[in-house]
C-alpha cells in the first residue's frame, strides 16, 4: 500500500506545476491546461482522504463532481477562447487588453 504522504506530495507537486503554468504562460489554452492540472491535484487529494476511511465514499463522490464541473468549465472556456480569437486574432493573454471595441 502506498503511504498517505506520497499522495499528498504528488498532489502538491501537481498543484504547484499547474499554478506556475497558469500564472506564467501567455497562451490562453495553456493557461487553461494549468487550471485543469490544479483541479486534478485537488481530485487526488479528495480520493486520498477518502481512502483514509473506506466506509465513507464522500471523497470519491466529490472528485466525480469536480470532474463534471471541470468538463463544463472547459467547454465554456474554449468557447470564450474561440470568440477572443475571432475578435483579437490571437490567444496571447497579454495582447488581449480591451473588452470592447473603440
Amino acid at each position: 500500500m502506498i503511504p498517505f504522504s506520497y499522495y499528498m506530495l504528488a498532489s502538491a507537486f501537481l498543484f504547484s506545476i499547474g499554478l506556475s503554468i497558469a500564472l506564467t504562460k501567455r497562451s490562453a489554452i495553456v493557461a487553461l491546461m494549468g487550471v485543469e492540472l490544479m483541479l486534478n491535484a485537488a481530485n487526488v487529494n479528495l480520493v486520498a482522504f477518502s481512502m483514509q476511511d473506506p466506509s465513507l465514499m464522500d471523497g470519491n463522490a466529490f472528485a466525480i463532481f469536480v470532474i463534471v464541473i471541470a468538463a463544463a468549465e472547459v467547454s465554456v472556456a474554449l468557447a470564450l477562447i474561440i470568440k477572443l480569437f475571432q475578435f483579437f486574432r490571437t490567444v496571447d493573454l497579454h495582447q488581449v487588453n480591451q473588452l470592447k471595441e473603440e
